[in-house]
């Protein structure tokens, strides 16, 4: 795994240990990048199973200015300080070891928004459209927020979902990248 292109291009990225997280391939990543970018003029990211950390530090290193990373493993946060360490520029990262429900809580009542959200649960655990409800309830995306998720080829996320649109869906072997903006209040971008 490596920082795909941008300010780390190049750099190395280690996975989380042991089987609980898979890390989005390079070519996977590479291929998001394209869609949503390729490159941002500031903005802040969202990762809400963030693993390895890989899309926020991809994220960040094309012109993210901020990006909060989260997920509930130990082994998953010591992986993403590690690869944080990388980038040389661990002040542009805040990685927040917690239930992401609650996690989310804590950020609204911090009045946090987001420009850029990243969705990869455990394939298992799949609840990516309660998850973006409550992102949006929660009045944490910014209008325009685009939103990456990433699952295998058994979920089925909706066409359509209220207040969004879904501006792409593309497999890639057994993942599937879904892309939703929020829309503008009123608009119909």
């Amino acid at each position: 795994m490596r920082i795909v292109a941008g300010e780390f291009g190049g750099r190395r990225l280690k996975a989380v240990p042991g089987m609980q997280t898979r890390p989005t391939t390079d070519k996977v990543k590479e291929a998001v990048f394209n869609i949503i970018g390729p490159y941002f003029d500031g903005g802040r990211s969202l990762d809400l199973f963030a693993g390895s950390g890989g899309l926020s530090i991809e994220a960040v290193s094309r012109g993210i200015d901020q990006a909060v990373l989260i997920d509930r493993q130990y082994q998953a946060i010591k992986t993403i300080r590690e690869n944080i360490v990388v980038t040389k520029a661990a002040d542009r990262f805040d990685v927040i070891k917690g239930d992401a429900q609650r996690v989310l809580e804590r950020l609204a009542t911090q009045g946090q928004t987001f420009d850029l959200v990243f969705l990869d649960p455990p394939y298992a655990k799949q609840q990516i459209v309660k998850d973006i409800q409550r992102c949006a309830d929660l009045q944490l995306l910014n209008p325009g927020c685009r939103i990456v998720c990433e699952t295998d080829t058994n979920a089925q996320l909706p066409a359509e979902l209220p207040g969004f649109e879904r501006i792409r869906r593309q497999d890639y072997g057994i993942t599937v990248i879904t892309i939703y903006q929020k829309q503008e209040v009123g608009g119909n971008e």
